[in-house]
């Protein structure tokens, strides 16, 4: 059984593909940039882009499964190529937001055009990657050893993306998750301070932390490029999830909303890793 990955070098995809293949399973990582993938020995690489059909349409030649990065531009056109390839089973990585109703046009379109396949679908809907702060918070950690944000006491649910990645592969494994939208956070619920002072931790330095406007977090942001730049807006509250029509939720809706969910522990049968754990994963990436 060949197991076709896309997004083969993403956050989650990347542990998709190292999990899978420490399973024994024959693996095919798809990525835009195949010379420089870093797949374990043994992983069949392909180039591919989500965007380019035809190179989807030759990746998917023999596949049987397949773990599906979202691109709604071309999901629906993906899937119809899946099928034809012979896939009978699609696991999508997704978003909690599209269960709160915040997201109606990037996630929820990939995951539509899943459930009118006729394969076997399962949804992974994370909500806060842990490894987000890397990506937002990096540069200063590395530069200054220093967080600025403008709601420092703020408490999330971060995840770390080897928990959502193993959800992933049992669902692409096992039996009985078909049909099935896994909710997935982490088991604890941090602000960005406590979080900076774990990632401080893992390093055996302190990680000051400044509270500062949010135009001045979005211009922070919008300066580092990238998925920090693109997303500046949204993170820093100058911009909404999604278009007007999504549900409006009260303080109190959204602390309901933030409690942690025992999804990872209950499909894996172990606790979900904690944030302490990903910091220690991750101390090298901040140095």
């Amino acid at each position: 059984m060949t197991i076709l990955v896309t997004g083969a070098t993403g956050h989650v995809g990347r542990h998709v593909v190292s999990q899978l293949a420490a399973r024994g399973e024959r693996v095919r990582a798809m990525s835009r940039n195949p010379a420089t993938a870093g797949v374990p020995a043994g992983v069949e690489v392909v180039g591919g882009d989500l965007l380019d059909v035809p190179s989807v349409t030759r990746a998917l030649a023999g596949a049987h499964r397949l773990y599906l990065f979202p691109e709604p531009r071309t999901a629906v056109e993906v899937v119809a190529a899946a099928v034809r390839a012979g896939v009978r089973r699609i696991v999508t990585l997704s978003s909690g937001a599209v269960t709160g109703g915040l997201d109606t046009d990037f996630q929820l379109p990939v995951e539509q055009a899943v459930e009118a396949s006729g394969c076997e679908w399962t949804h992974l809907r994370p909500g806060e990657f842990a490894s987000n702060t890397l990506r937002l918070w990096g540069p200063s950690i590395r530069a200054e050893r220093v967080v600025r944000h403008h709601q420092p006491d703020w408490r999330g649910l971060p995840t770390h993306e080897a928990d959502i990645a193993a959800v992933g592969v049992e669902a692409l494994l096992g039996e009985g998750h078909h049909g099935r939208a896994y909710d997935l956070t982490g088991p604890h619920r941090l602000s960005a301070r406590e979080q900076a002072r774990l990632i401080g931790e893992a390093l055996g330095e302190p990680i000051r932390v400044e509270t500062v406007t949010a135009e001045q977090s979005r211009r922070i942001l919008r300066a580092q490029g990238g998925w920090a730049a693109e997303n500046a807006d949204f993170l820093t509250g100058f911009e909404s999830y999604s278009p007007s029509d999504v549900p409006e939720f009260t303080a109190e809706e959204w602390d309901r909303m933030l409690e942690p969910l025992p999804t990872v522990e209950r499909v894996l049968g172990r606790p979900a890793h904690t944030f302490a754990r990903w910091a220690t994963d991750h101390a090298k990436d901040f140095r």
